[in-house]
């Protein structure tokens, strides 16, 4: 059977749909937790991560904190940089989400920094291989944005930020396919709903939404890790 592993940074990540489909696919799943919700005040946590040998996909999913903050959770952050690089770069399929996109860029030679303008909501994108990674519209809640690698392939963008670019076996995508309504309700009730009143939203209206998007987003989700799992990790 393969495996499939996914890290989440913080307690309120859920695998939601990108687990589910990899399930359906035969993959035996596992999770780890690097960010307790004890811990969640104070990330600097010491974390060892696997040997990524022992799975057949390797899926860093978001977090809270900036991919560029050393300081704050430099810890787990350096190793993290330096374990996803080696995997990539030995052909192991990472499929990279929001802050672990951005782990990719940031180990294969590209970078991460806050961006002039975060991006919160439910967003279209411009896909220049809409067969790999569709227009969505996709769910996004990042303030950094990741400069592409040198060696990589940037796939989709939009105006504010790159979305997504392929490398080697890997994809790194900039929005959320795994996010349900009951994990954004998590977000904001974790401090994601005063981001959002910043940004001059409605949170309400956005758990709203979110609700009503969630059976078309799932199954545009099927659609990504298919794809990915095709063309890109080239497992089934």
């Amino acid at each position: 059977m393969m495996k499939a592993l996914f890290i989440q940074h913080d307690h309120v990540s859920p695998t939601g749909p990108v687990s589910e489909r990899l399930r359906h696919h035969g993959f035996e799943i596992e999770e780890r937790l690097v960010v307790s919700q004890d811990n969640f005040g104070k990330p600097n946590v010491n974390f060892e991560f696997p040997d990524y040998n022992d799975y057949d996909v390797i899926i860093p999913m978001g977090a809270p904190w900036g991919a560029w903050d050393d300081a704050c959770i430099g810890n787990w952050l350096l190793p993290e940089i330096e374990w996803i690089g080696q995997a990539v770069a030995s052909g192991k399929p990472v499929l990279g989400i929001c802050f672990g996109g951005q782990l990719i860029a940031r180990a294969m030679g590209g970078s991460v920094a806050p961006g002039a303008k975060g991006e919160i909501g439910w967003t279209y994108i411009w896909s220049e291989k809409p067969d790999l990674v569709s227009n969505g519209p996709w769910f996004q809640f990042h303030y950094d944005h990741w400069q592409v690698p040198p060696a990589a392939v940037e796939i989709a963008r939009n105006p504010v930020s790159s979305q997504a670019f392929t490398i080697n076996n890997s994809l790194a995508v900039q929005f959320h396919p795994e996010l349900t309504a009951s994990a954004l309700k998590g977000w904001l009730d974790w401090g994601g709903d005063k981001k959002v009143i910043q940004d001059g939203q409605d949170p309400v209206v956005m758990q709203a939404q979110t609700f009503a998007e969630e059976a078309a987003a799932r199954e545009r989700t099927f659609e990504l890790v298919d794809n990915f799992l095709k063309q890109i990790a080239k497992l089934i």
